[in-house]
């Protein structure tokens, strides 16, 4: 069952709508495409838009969602994910402006042909580079192995050729 509070969608047990009072369970929303699952936390400090653009991208880069794929439609995936369409409507465009998708307005959402073009900006090599430094800092700092690292990286950069 779904309840609509303040603008937002639940799922739960207990609703008496008529009488303003509504306890419910609330989860993770989830969408199942193919065999790719597309989740939204509420309670995560990540926009709910961020965290459909990163799964998607992790799709996409793992080719997982190849060229030509159909991707759901901006009130279909709302509706399911439970968030308000305008939330995936800026998810989508956030793909579209880097070339991932194409986003056509009474048209499924189609997942680009991407070509592979060399780096145009010193500016975003370094940036690129810093955040992975970060990133190797932080797993560092968390423990891991300066072995484990390297075996994740090289796995990375071997999924990104095929």
């Amino acid at each position: 069952m779904k309840v609509a509070l303040d603008g937002q969608f639940y799922r739960g047990i207990n609703q008496k709508v008529d009488k303003q009072i509504v306890r419910c369970i609330l989860y993770m929303y989830s969408v199942q495409m193919k065999d790719l699952a597309i989740q939204v936390d509420p309670n995560s400090t990540v926009p709910a838009y961020r965290q459909i653009v990163d799964q998607f991208r992790h799709y996409l880069v793992e080719g997982e969602l190849v060229p030509d794929d159909q991707l759901p439609g901006v009130r279909r995936l709302a509706m399911d994910l439970g968030v308000h369409f305008n939330t995936v409507a800026e998810a989508y465009r956030t793909l579209a402006q880097e070339g991932w998708v194409e986003v056509s307005q009474g048209k499924s959402v189609r997942v680009l042909r991407r070509s592979e073009s060399p780096v145009q900006s010193k500016k975003v090599e370094m940036a690129f580079r810093q955040k992975l430094r970060m990133l190797i800092a932080e797993m560092r700092g968390s423990g891991l192995s300066v072995e484990t690292v390297d075996r994740e990286l090289r796995d990375a950069a071997e999924g990104m050729k095929s």
